[in-house]
Order: structure tokens, then C-alpha cells, then sequence
């Protein structure tokens, strides 16, 4: 699955990071994660929540969920503030460079502990923070799709324990699949509706992706229901196929700007008219950005320097940060091809 839901951890106080980063190890643990490597994912977990202690007036938030990309699985972890931005990125990597005058053991040593590593900052925006590690230390290719980079964040409504939203990413054929769920309302009556959508996802990786939907339709009827898209990528053919029921968000951003998906109204499991697939041209450099209502629609990737070139995953965080309602679950997914 995408990351588990209800994967946020809000750290403004230390006994926090303990929490964070035994939530972590269990499912770095439930993923099949041998000791050594479960134990790096507890170090990044509790360096990145010290760090938001250290440099952050108010903290931050801290996301992490599972990876699964063919038979490869991996754990990302991405710490997300508001704060007053890193003075210089490169010095942030300096072992032991930490402006607060404490001996952590720096970002540089985090950089070295994950696979893939990546961070944004921005001058009173704050700052982002990706890592990701993989269960095995010779992930190599697996049967994952290395053409397509792709990863998001998901978060519940302050007050609840779940997220009614949900997301995954799969690859089969050559191509790469990415479902953002929305089950109705929130709590756990919507995380239901949208697990239930992301099984019958993964369940049928093959089908056209307005069949895999119509599957949905069906299987949602016991629950409240879901708003739900599919993108397909196509990264040879640089073809993007997408279907969406509700109101995700799917949107192809280039250089040139922002064009939006088409998705038909509904709810799956409930009132569905039409179900239509749309194929779209994904130019080089493209980002394919998804994600739920609790994000507004008025982002502009453009504004942010840079960061078309960072980790999806990041790009992911940065929109979650800056534009989420606070009224719902909040999902955002990213994607590009490599």
C-alpha cells in the first residue's frame, strides 16, 4: 500500500520522538525489515525528530509509510515544517552541523543511513526533508518500475486517529499505476471505504483502469463510498491514462503550466453515471500530481524554486504543507518519469 494511513506524527515536544520512532521500526517490522536496517530507519526517524525540536519554534510533522514498487518494499520518511528555512542546504549536510549548538548526528549522517535522501528549503517557508530506505540492501531493480519516480503523503484530520484517505503506487509491464482514495467524510467509516478501494486496486494491476474502477463500484456499495482516481504511466510512450469518480485532483504540471485531468462526478459505491478514461501526452520533465479535496486547488508548483527537480515525494510534502484545508484528510502523490 501506499504509506499506512494515519502515518502523521505531529513532534513539538521530545517524548514524541520515541513515539515516532517506534511507529516507524513496527512498520519497518511488519514489511519484513531485518534488524540492521529496521535499526537505520529508528536512527533517520529520531535524528529528523530531533532535528524539528532543535531548529523549529512550533515542530513540525513527521510522515511515514510503506513502499512497494514490484517485489521491492521500503519505508520513506519525511519530516515537514513551516519553520525558518535551512541558511545554506549544503552545510546542513556538515556531520554535526546543527545551528542550535547540539551534537546531533547531522543530516549528512542521516543522508548516509537512507537509499535516497532529499531536502527542500525555502527562507521563512520552511523546510522538507525526504528519506528513504529500502528493506534490502541490494534492492537492486526488482520488478520495479525504475522509469518512474513517484511518492506521497497522507494525513487525517486533527482529532482523528485514522485517515479516511489512502494512496498506492504500483508497477506492472512496464507501466506504473497511481490510485488516490477518498472514502466519504472521515474517521474510520471512510478509512474503510478507502482501503477497500486501494485492495481492489492492487487486486487487478492488469485491467483498464475504468474497469479496475467499475470493480470499485461494486465492492464500495456495503461502505459509506469513495471519490477515487487512477493515472496510468506509460513512461516509454509518454502516455498518461487517467479515470477519476469525485473530486480528486489530478493535474499534469510542466514548465508551460498546469493542466487539469478530467474526472466525471459520483461516488463510487453510490451514484456512479459514467466512467471515462482520458489519455493524455506526458511531455518530458512533466510531474503528475494527484490528491484529495483537503488540498485546495490553488497551488502553483511554479513559485517554488527548484523544486520540479526534487524527489516527487517532496513536492508531495510541500502541498500538503502549504495548501491543506484543515477541515478533512489531506492526500497528496507525485509522480515523474525519470
Amino acid at each position: 500500500m501506499g504509506m499506512s494511513t494515519g502515518s502523521v506524527i505531529r513532534v513539538t515536544e521530545s517524548s514524541q520522538r520515541g513515539e515516532a520512532r517506534r511507529l516507524a521500526v513496527d512498520a519497518a517490522e511488519r514489511l519484513g525489515f531485518g534488524a540492521e536496517r529496521a535499526g537505520r530507519i529508528g536512527i533517520v526517524v529520531t535524528e529528523l525528530a530531533g532535528n524539528l525540536l532543535k531548529h523549529v519554534p512550533n515542530g513540525g510533522s513527521l510522515f511515514f509509510g510503506s513502499v512497494l514498487r514490484g517485489d521491492r518494499a521500503a519505508i520513506d520518511v519525511v519530516a515537514v515544517d513551516a519553520g525558518p528555512g535551512l541558511a545554506d542546504e549544503r552545510l546542513a549536510f556538515e556531520d554535526g552541523y546543527s545551528t542550535a549548538g547540539s551534537s546531533g548526528i547531522g543530516l549528512g549522517a542521516v543522508a548516509r543511513m537512507s537509499d535516497s535522501f532529499d531536502v527542500y528549503s525555502a527562507p521563512g517557508k520552511g523546510t522538507v526533508i525526504a528519506a528513504r530506505i529500502w528493506r534490502d540492501a541490494s534492492a537492486g531493480t526488482g520488478s520495479g518500475n525504475e522509469d518512474v519516480a513517484a511518492g506521497g503523503v497522507c494525513g487525517m484530520l486533527e482529532g482523528e486517529s485514522v485517515s479516511g484517505d489512502d494512496f498506492a503506487v504500483i508497477d506492472v509491464d512496464g507501466h506504473t499505476r497511481l490510485v488516490v482514495a477518498d472514502g466519504l467524510g472521515h474517521g474510520p467509516g471512510a478509512q474503510e471505504a478507502a482501503a477497500e478501494a486501494i485492495d481492489v486496486f492492487q487486486d487487478c494491476p492488469r485491467d483498464p483502469i475504468a474497469e479496475v474502477l467499475d470493480s470499485m463500484h461494486r465492492r464500495l456499495r456495503p461502505t459509506r463510498g469513495a471519490a477515487v482516481a487512477i493515472a496510468d504511466i506509460d513512461p516509454i510512450g509518454r502516455v498518461l491514462t487517467y479515470a477519476g469518480l469525485g473530486n480528486i485532483a489530478g493535474n499534469i504540471v510542466t514548465a508551460d503550466g498546469t493542466k487539469n485531468l478530467v474526472s466525471h462526478n459520483g461516488t463510487l459505491g453510490h451514484t456512479v453515471r459514467r466512467i471515462q478514461e482520458f489519455a493524455y501526452e506526458l511531455p518530458p520533465d512533466a510531474l503528475v500530481v494527484m490528491h484529495s479535496d483537503g488540498i485546495t486547488g490553488r497551488w502553483n508548483l511554479a513559485t517554488y524554486a527548484g523544486l520540479s527537480r526534487r524527489a516527487p515525494i517532496v513536492a508531495a510534502a510541500v502541498l500538503y504543507r502549504d495548501f491543506r484545508r484543515g477541515r478533512d484528510d489531506a492526500t497528496a502523490l507525485v509522480a515523474k518519469v525519470t
